[in-house]
């Protein structure tokens, strides 16, 4: 995952230069991120669920799908290895060999099961109760072919942090051919397409800016973006969010 670099393979870049989608509050309860796989027979239960997370506007989800089954005889078509990389860097920063599918991270900290919705729901009170995450409002707009995402200054001792913008499609239907989901059409929900470092945040007030049209991928419909301590290598809690749609 590098700075100004979404690893999407998709061409399709916005035409939409002008209109505006004014700025959103991030004020949401958690990040849930899921680790996902389309040749991963366990895996639809975690995708279903995660779409009725999706529809909870205090929520902000993030399907990761990886690619390290790929090698069992499907080729995931919507796998990031950058989602593999940093589902292992969880792993290290936690100190565990907790790599696997379907897993959710909730709020940077917590991982449990990605189709156990008790879970997720008692790991969003424990993450809030333990982590303090979320602290920071940040907000994020687009208008005039520029989107912004602004990062407040720190109240705490939370000052260092790296700010990544993630282009989202809602949602995605995918036939699997071969493989353990040999046969069925799957669906996903809030696809990451990639990841875009803004820059990094020093416990300042910051705006971060890009071009719309640097955002290049087919389908795009929204974007979020994470402010989130530590770094790639070894992420730590999220201590700001937001997610606005693209009309």
């Amino acid at each position: 995952m590098k700075t100004r670099d979404i690893a999407v393979s998709a061409a399709i870049v916005f035409s939409a230069t002008a209109g505006i989608w004014p700025a959103v509050a991030g004020e949401p309860r958690a990040v849930i991120e899921l680790f996902t796989s389309q040749g991963c027979s366990s895996c639809p239960a975690a995708d279903k669920l995660l779409g009725e997370l999706s529809k909870d506007g205090s929520l902000i989800t993030m399907s990761l799908p990886v690619d390290y089954w790929d090698y069992l005889g499907w080729k995931d078509t919507l796998a990031l290895h950058g989602h593999s990389m940093r589902e292992r860097a969880y792993a290290n920063a936690r100190g565990d060999r907790e790599v696997y599918t379907p897993q959710v991270v909730v709020n940077g900290v917590m991982p449990v099961v990605g189709s156990d919705k008790a879970a997720i729901e008692k790991a969003i009170v424990e993450t809030r109760e333990k982590a303090s995450p979320l602290i920071l409002p940040v907000t994020l707009a687009v208008a005039d072919g520029e989107i912004t995402a602004n990062v407040p200054a720190a109240a705490d001792e939370h000052h260092k942090a790296e700010v990544w913008l993630c282009p989202i499609t809602h949602q995605i239907s995918v036939t699997v051919e071969r493989g353990e989901n040999s046969g069925r059409t799957l669906t996903y929900y809030s696809v990451v397409r990639g990841w875009v470092k803004l820059g990094d945040w020093d416990g300042t007030a910051k705006k971060f800016s890009m071009p719309l049209s640097e955002i290049s991928a087919d389908g795009i419909n929204s974007l979020a973006v994470v402010v989130q301590s530590g770094r790639a290598a070894k992420p730590g809690v999220m201590l700001g969010a937001a997610k606005i749609d693209l009309h």
